[in-house]
């Protein structure tokens, strides 16, 4: 199992980096498959349920965010972080997923008031 700490402590070996982007890969995907499945679930006024998947939306993006914090401590600004296009594509998929919960968001809300 990978260890998050040895990111902060500049003991990230290739497999460990791996790991880490699939976490946030893994960790973006499913937050944003919750909230547009969030947002389905709106459509059909059961916003109990909707603001359920976005509590658990929430919470995928936050264990991404946490991988994402420590990689941006362990490099300390210095480029001790060896980045790769699959680490750019993880960091891409963390973004999208922010954006997309902060528009889906509204997006329910708009609904309710609609309902």
């Amino acid at each position: 199992m990978f260890d998050l700490e040895n990111v902060v402590d500049n003991e990230v070996d290739t497999n460990d980096l791996e790991e880490v982007v699939m976490g946030l890969i893994i960790n973006s995907g499913q937050a944003r498959s919750l909230a547009y499945g969030a947002l389905k679930i709106a459509k059909t006024g059961d916003f109990e349920k909707a603001w359920e998947l976005m509590a658990q939306s929430r919470e995928a993006l936050n264990e991404a965010h946490l991988v994402q914090t420590k990689l941006i401590e362990g490099d300390q600004g210095e480029g001790k972080t060896k980045v790769s296009l699959v680490l750019v594509h993880a960091q891409d998929h963390l973004m999208t997923s922010m954006l997309a919960r902060e528009l889906v968001t509204e997006l329910i809300e708009l609904h309710e008031k609609i309902k």
